[in-house]
């Protein structure tokens, strides 16, 4: 199989050859831009810095297989062209969308014939978290004995999609999305390269940024379109947004954007700050996410992160999750956003949390240790005879309804497991959580 990346000779010798009909032909603004060093790269200084990790790598002279893991548009495969070419290494472009295991024998045979001429070989993986995990297997003898330098890009979370031998072989570089000014300068290097400026307003310019959302592809795509309309003045926003789409929001509901965003979400809730909530809230439903989704994990937050503080927030997200239901899109998305603002604005307590995963832990310790025989039922006379509800206490026939018993296995020591905050409700439960631990330790019923 040849290789699916060729470079063009820029200076061909036959000008009426198969390689100047090539040259010849029109080339996208992004491929005319393509860096040719990897200071021309844009956006990814902490990555290509000295001090960076790619930096450091390639003074030292001892490159190794990477990951990169980054959103599109950001320079993937730009840097791994230009790594092969600071090395003298041949490249080597495949997809693993595209490509199969007997695809993938020919391209190993390929190197290792190389290797054996003296030659090395980068291989650019290009969504290689797309390979199932017997193909990524399939990398590691040649990336051992040196046959290939692996350079593969994704943009979903390594550390889910990979393979752990693969991570323990190649460093993962975290590739950053573009900011306003590295756009800025793309823009500027797009202008040169076309010898005129975009025919847009300042605003309008900064719209144009903002609708390619992080990604240089996608930028110098619009630049392009912008560039071919023939204008007698230069467009306002308004204008601009009429003849553009903005670029749709990066966001895979099955990916690491959607854990991204839900964390983002459910600790703006946790940190008691509405407005963060209510932006993470609205960049979720303007992806797509499904909103029963959404309701579900809102209930959670009032489970976890505000419990008894506040017992009334369970009833509202049960409340928005059920008007949803019935109102549907886009009317019941403000139901979610209330219970979203209420539980922001909640005062916040793990105790019970905190409560049920010690009781968990010490239920899962204790085994099977029975509970003490006065608080069995005797339906039976045998029973009775053994001492089942021998010495049951009624707690109602109490003048201050409250027995003082003990309730834990015979013999186990007396944990603590709620400890509600001195917060919201909680801060009257402490006080009666403090009445009948001295009642118990005056009526002797503390430990078992």
């Amino acid at each position: 199989m040849s290789d699916l990346f060729s470079s063009v000779d820029p200076n061909p010798t036959d000008n009426n050859g198969p390689d100047a009909a090539v040259a010849r032909a029109p080339r996208p603004l992004a491929d005319r831009l393509r860096p040719q060093t990897l200071a021309d790269v844009i956006g990814q200084g902490a990555v290509l810095s000295d001090d960076g990790p790619l930096g450091a790598m390639l003074a030292a002279g001892s490159l190794r297989s990477v990951i990169f893991w980054g959103p599109p548009g950001v320079g993937k495969t730009t840097i791994a062209r230009l790594l092969a070419a600071h090395t003298q290494l041949h490249f080597v472009q495949i997809s693993a969308i595209f490509t199969g295991v007997p695809d993938l024998r020919k391209v190993f045979d390929a190197a290792r014939l190389r290797r054996q001429s003296g030659q090395g070989t980068l291989l650019f993986v290009d969504e290689i978290h797309r390979f199932n995990r017997a193909q990524q297997d399939g990398f590691l003898p040649y990336m051992e004995d040196g046959t290939i330098l692996l350079v593969g890009a994704t943009t979903e979370n390594p550390s889910f999609e990979l393979n752990a031998a693969v991570l323990s072989r190649a460093q993962v570089i975290v590739l950053s999305r573009l900011g306003p000014a590295d756009l800025a300068l793309l823009v500027q290097r797009a202008e040169q390269e076309c010898g005129r400026a975009l025919p847009l307003d300042g605003p309008a310019r900064d719209a144009l940024i903002e609708m390619a959302d992080g990604d240089g592809r996608a930028l110098l795509n619009l630049v392009e379109q912008v560039m071919a309309w023939d204008l007698a003045a230069p467009l306002d926003t308004a204008a601009l947004g009429a003849r553009l789409m903005r670029r749709a929001a990066v966001y895979d509901k099955s990916g690491d954007g959607h854990y991204n965003l839900m964390s983002a979400l459910h600790k703006s809730v946790r940190g008691s700050d509405p407005d963060a909530a209510l932006y993470w809230l609205a960049r979720m439903l303007t992806a797509g996410e499904d909103p029963r989704y959404l309701a579900r994990r809102i209930a959670r937050m009032a489970v976890e992160d505000i419990g008894l503080a506040d017992p009334q927030a369970q009833t509202i997200c049960l409340d928005a999750w059920q008007i949803y239901e019935r109102l549907g899109s886009p009317e019941g998305e403000l139901a979610l956003a209330g219970a979203v603002t209420y539980l922001a604005l909640a005062p916040k307590s793990n105790g019970v949390y905190a409560a049920f995963k010690a009781a968990m832990t010490a239920a899962r310790a204790t085994g099977s240790q029975p509970p003490p025989k006065h608080i069995l039922n005797a339906p039976t006379k045998l029973m009775k005879e053994h001492g089942y509800g021998a010495g049951y206490a009624y707690d109602h026939n109490a003048a201050d309804g409250f027995s003082g018993q003990n309730y834990f296995p015979d013999g186990m020591r007396r944990p603590v497991y709620y400890q509600p905050p001195e917060r919201g409700f909680e801060r009257e439960l402490n006080k009666r959580l403090a009445w009948f631990a001295k009642q118990r330790a005056q009526r002797g019923g503390g430990d078992g």
